[in-house]
């Protein structure tokens, strides 16, 4: 072990001294201002022989034969090859690539491109310009950074070795990209809401919580910008959303960050049946545009095919309590709530003493439906009490028309037919609040007197979205940077 140490020490140093050697030679080790032509990838992935081109990248790979050197510069767009030839480029840039600049090391090149003998994209270099000098060495180029540890603590070196993790985060990029654009092109207007609020609505979630000191008084990471996206509402914005990052004080999991990122959109006039096909139509488009298909694999780490995934349309809608009987019994809902706990024993659902009746069959549908339906659900019509910013179903009054989007195993996306009654929502506010009641949003109840439109509204968990479309098992391989606890 002790030897193991001596060598990476020595590796640090070897890595110093050529710093100090490139200063030395005149050589800026950190570089400056560099004008590009192409990326490397797009460079490789567009290849045109007997280009002028200027290029940067990290060298990531490097073998020398002779009086030639191949190297490989990169960056997140892929990879370029590089030959310099001694003759050509003169001594002083030979012993530059050769002795003094190391795997990891930003550079610069001029030159031309043109195409080896074996077929490889390439390009002849002129001139290099030292962009940034790598102090420590990469992770091994062909394991990456195995330690989960290591890769969520130091993202940049599961960037820079494991093209699968960067693949992912330039999918998730251009899928919220897209979303915008497939949003603006259907008439929705993009807004901005707070995320600090004085009140924390819209969910009910545990919120972290700040103090401002200019206003002197307490206040609270948002968990949802609902109430301030019905005031759009009011305001006579029809059709709006936003793409909002949301924080909730409560666990961590393979599916759940506290801080994640969520579209919301409301749509004027429409109601949760609407929302339900946008959300449908939209979620097919990302992935036949990204996946190329609506059957989506999902594989281990040793490639095999753990699921797939049918995206295919229609999808299923069934209502809260038909999933409910059929997992539970179809005289589930003539029981008692201890009759129903006592069967929650006999299905091998864990309950809580003190759940309330609606709670109960809550956590059969999480256990026994949600976390067991992989194609698209959407389960719809469900207990009131659960939604209380939702219309009641004019044909049963203990229910609310909503959706809730299962796919994957967890929810995707709830969506709603709005309540937008000053009185009934202030009364299902209250209920909720209970003794609690500075915890109504009382700004948000005087909106709502001016007359909010019918409206139909969603919400895209888009973490759990890119999740389902690149494979990704973990919530913590599609953050860049999650939340982990200070070493």
């Amino acid at each position: 072990m002790q030897g193991q140490e001596q060598s990476e020490s020595e590796l640090l140093q070897n890595r110093r001294e050529k710093l100090e050697a490139l200063r030395a030679k005149g050589i800026d080790p950190f570089g400056a201002r560099f004008e590009t032509t192409h990326q490397p990838g797009a460079l490789r992935k567009e290849f045109v022989p007997d280009l002028p081109v200027q290029i940067a990248g990290r060298i990531t790979a490097r073998r020398t034969m002779g009086k030639a050197v191949f190297f490989d510069l990169s960056d997140f767009t892929g990879r370029i090859q590089c030959y310099i030839n001694k003759k050509e480029v003169g001594d002083d840039v030979f012993v530059l690539i050769t002795e003094l600049l190391d795997i990891g090391d930003w550079l610069g090149v001029t030159g031309k491109t043109f195409v080896t003998k074996t077929g490889e994209p390439s390009v002849q270099v002129e001139t290099m310009s030292v962009q940034g000098k790598s102090l420590r060495p990469l992770p091994d180029k062909y394991h990456g950074v195995q330690d989960r540890e290591i890769k969520y603590r130091q993202r940049y070196l599961d960037l820079i070795s494991n093209p699968r993790s960067r693949d992912t985060f330039v999918t998730r990029s251009l899928i919220i990209a897209e979303m915008r654009r497939w949003m603006q092109d259907r008439g929705f207007l993009e807004v901005e809401t707070p995320m600090m609020q004085d009140v924390p609505g819209g969910a009910a979630a545990k919120p972290f919580e700040t103090f401002f000191h200019a206003l002197n008084q307490p206040m609270y990471l948002r968990i949802a910008p609902e109430l301030f996206l019905k005031r759009l509402l009011v305001g006579g914005f029809t059709k709006i959303f936003e793409m909002n990052r949301n924080f909730r004080n409560e666990g961590l999991s393979r599916r759940h960050n506290p801080e994640f990122t969520m579209l919301e959109a409301y749509w004027a006039f429409s109601d949760f049946e609407q929302m339900a096909d946008l959300v449908e139509s939209l979620v097919c488009h990302l992935a036949e545009k990204f996946c190329g298909t609506l059957l989506i694999e999902h594989k281990d780490d040793e490639g095999n095919v753990t699921r797939t995934i049918n995206l295919a349309r229609p999808w299923k809608r069934t209502p809260f309590r038909d999933l409910i009987r059929g997992v539970a019994g179809d005289n589930w809902f003539d029981l008692t709530t201890d009759e129903k706990k006592a069967r929650c024993a006999e299905l091998g659902v864990e309950v809580s003493p003190h759940m309330e009746d609606y709670e109960v069959s809550q956590q059969v549908f999480e256990k026994l439906i949600e976390e067991k339906s992989f194609d698209p659900l959407f389960v719809t019509h469900v207990p009131k009490e659960l939604v209380p910013l939702a219309k009641q179903n004019t044909s049963d009054d203990s229910v609310v028309d909503v959706y809730e989007l299962v796919i994957n195993g967890v929810e995707i996306s709830p969506g709603y037919s709005e309540l937008n009654d000053p009185i009934v929502q202030r009364d299902r506010l209250e209920h909720q609040a209970g003794e609690e009641t500075q915890k109504l949003d009382e700004e948000f109840l005087l909106a709502l007197e001016y007359g909010m439109p019918s409206a139909g509204g969603i919400g895209i968990g888009i973490d759990r979205l890119v999740m389902m479309l690149t494979g990704a098992e973990s919530i913590r391989d599609v953050v860049l940077f999650p939340q982990l606890k200070r070493k």
